[in-house]
């Protein structure tokens, strides 16, 4: 999305390298996606149409 859209901005961790940050995002497996900070979350690698219902759940928020 990050490749498509200059809206959104994409990082990408090693969470074992980072347990602060894993910590704070509250990650319990990977991979797991974090949106706005934490507003919402995917854990695993899940169809994409999951990841877009998160993201409009997200958005239906703000």
């Amino acid at each position: 999305m990050a490749l498509e859209s200059r809206l959104v901005q994409a990082e990408m961790v090693e969470a074992m390298e980072f347990p602060e940050l894993s910590q704070r995002h509250r990650v319990s497996g990977v991979p797991q996606t974090t949106i706005n900070d934490g507003a919402g979350s995917v854990v695993g690698a899940v169809p994409e149409a999951n990841l877009v219902a998160e993201i409009r759940r997200v958005a239906s928020k703000a």
